[in-house]
């Protein structure tokens, strides 16, 4: 089953980080995916822009709606993603428990719902 693991911290947390911290924090990331890949695990990674750039796009009434920002108000941002083939929840629980950056803030695990038909 697939398993996206949706990672939230406070980008203020990153943005304290020393250089030093920030490139072990990269390096660590990057190593973790690599052995995701390795093991036939990893689907795609993905860390995101700050969230000042992102914009949010609502439908009402036919009209498109574009707001600044990520849509919901909260202290914490959403970072990037990791996308894991994992056989059981608590296997992709475990895969999210050492994703590095689960150190500075939240990884929600989601399964990946399969649109009968498709």
């Amino acid at each position: 089953m697939k398993y996206v693991c949706l990672v939230y911290g406070e980008e203020k947390d990153l943005h304290a980080l020393t250089v030093e911290r920030g490139a072990k924090l990269d390096a660590d990331s990057l190593a973790y995916d690599r052995s995701l890949d390795q093991q036939g695990k990893l689907i795609i990674a993905q860390a995101l822009q700050s969230v000042k750039t992102s914009k949010s796009v609502r439908r009402r009434r036919g009209k498109r709606l574009v707001t600044d920002g990520p849509f919901a108000e909260t202290k914490e941002q959403l970072l990037g993603f990791v996308m894991v083939e994992a056989d059981t929840l608590e296997e992709a629980l475990d895969i999210a428990a050492d994703i590095p950056l689960a150190e500075l803030g939240t990884i929600e695990v989601r399964a990946i719902y399969d649109i009968p038909g498709s």
